[in-house]
């Protein structure tokens, strides 16, 4: 019988060509966000799964046997996303590897990036933190971590290979900034995906990190030659003392044709060496790797485009909130302490503004003056909360638009280190501009002056 190996992130760039390499000898289940309407490749399993919800991840999991990790969240999905994209990563994480322990899952793969050896985690970029908090956050539970740390992966349809060739391929004139000389190991698309094969169910791998790359050690202004010499460019490529962070951002986004979200952590990231390390080093490799230039050809001469399923349209509310803010555990607290502590500052903070009532099933209101009606209500989830999570689901208040869906939750992450407090598909109820220009501003302010208490 197939493994049955599930995939967040499948319709992404390394999900896609996974699917499509090993569509035959495993029972691969795409997860996605949207339902499929037509699905082309029978032989491959699609689930319909909102990752910001522990019970929809954990259905989705279902009879899986090993799980691979390819989620960044680099795009919003609702309307108003208030959070940063560290702290977002750092809940779906935790929400994967919740519902993979509750499910059996035996193992997970992850694969993120190359870490810098040369300095401690707090010089490095945001998105260099929020690789390694992922990295903790799904080696937390039973499942056996392998986490596959690349740097850039060479192949057709590749964001950070795409940008590349757009640099060569629209200037003539590559003025290269500094950070352009730091040092790494790209490898190609078909060596990563020999190497995600190769630790799928294998115990040499699991509770392990592993750094993989190609023998080729290549400054980024050296993959630009290369790169337009393969593409048969004449290009003029040197260096520049001074171009600022911001400037190359601007720069490599426009001529790169790609996103300011991908390229800002991208460029913020280069200012470290990203070498293979001795002791972390991919070893078994049975076939030779390929080479940056093998590589290129190779990406520049496949088409982009793999077989994929028809998605139906999302149906939902238009204006929904998803608000998360990452809190402060100096005391050492549990989760349930911090959920009920905010139950008692809420009205202290809002003195002879706000009242609060707690019912004996869980419910709280919160009264603005002596209104009878709750301008928020709040019901606990017993179920499925406990010291570690609280869980409320939003059921009432004249500031709520939907009361079917929305949720609030404080939960501790990476060992209780930090509580993450996090509002859900929350529907206001007053016009969307007047809302995100008042309860939107007010509800951050809040949470900045909550924060500062229990820092206090």
């Amino acid at each position: 019988m197939k493994q049955k190996v599930a995939i967040a992130g499948a319709t992404g760039y390394i999900g896609r060509w996974f699917m499509d390499r090993f569509r035959n000898k495993y029972h691969l289940i795409g997860l996605s966000r949207k339902e499929v309407d037509q699905n082309p490749v029978p032989e491959i399993e699609w689930r319909q799964v909102e990752l910001y919800s522990i019970t929809s991840t954990q259905k989705a999991l279902e009879g899986v046997d090993i799980a691979i990790y390819l989620v960044h969240s680099m795009t919003v999905s609702t309307r108003l996303n208030q959070g940063s994209f560290e702290d977002t990563d750092l809940i779906l994480a935790d929400n994967f590897v919740r519902a993979a322990d509750a499910n059996g899952v035996r193992q997970i793969i992850y694969l993120g990036g190359i870490l810098p050896k040369d300095s401690l985690p707090d010089s490095w970029s945001r998105h260099l933190r929020s690789r390694l908090e992922v990295e903790q956050t799904l080696a937390s539970k039973s499942p056996a971590l392998t986490a596959i740390r690349a740097s850039i992966i060479v192949g057709p349809g590749g964001s950070s290979f795409d940008m590349m060739k757009n640099l060569v391929d629209r200037l003539p004139v590559l003025m290269c900034p500094k950070w352009t000389e730091s040092k790494t190991q790209p490898i190609s698309l078909n060596d990563t995906l020999e190497i995600m094969d190769s630790c799928l169910d294998n115990p040499d791998y699991f509770d392990r990190s592993i750094e993989i790359g190609s023998p080729d050690i290549m400054s980024y202004k050296e993959m630009l030659i290369e790169t337009a010499s393969v593409m048969k460019r004449r290009r003029w490529i040197f260096s520049v003392p001074i171009f600022s962070v911001g400037l190359s951002k601007l720069w490599v986004g426009y001529f790169g044709k790609s996103p300011t979200q991908l390229v800002s952590p991208l460029v913020e990231s280069l200012k470290h060496t990203m070498t293979v390390s001795h002791d972390l080093a991919y070893k078994d490799k049975e076939s030779a790797y390929q080479t940056y230039a093998e590589s290129v050809r190779l990406a520049l001469s496949t088409e982009n485009e793999v077989p994929m399923p028809s998605f139906k349209p999302l149906v939902g509310a238009a204006n929904t909130v998803r608000s998360i803010q990452r809190l402060p555990n100096l005391r050492n607290k549990s989760a349930y302490w911090v959920a009920n502590r905010y139950k008692l500052w809420l009205p202290t903070f809002f003195r002879f503004l706000i009242t609060a009532r707690e019912e004996t099933d869980g419910t709280v209101s919160f009264h603005l003056l002596r209104f009878s009606v709750p301008m928020l209500q709040l019901t606990l989830e017993r179920n499925r909360s406990d010291r570690k999570r609280q869980l409320f689901y939003i059921s009432g208040g004249w500031l709520v638009g939907r009361v079917d869906y929305g949720w609030l939750e404080f939960r501790e992450v990476l060992e209780g280190r930090y509580i993450i407090s996090a509002i859900h598909e929350f529907v206001p109820r007053i016009p969307w501009f007047l809302y995100l220009n008042t309860q939107a501003r007010i509800h951050l302010w809040v949470m900045n002056r909550f924060k500062a208490y229990l820092e206090g």
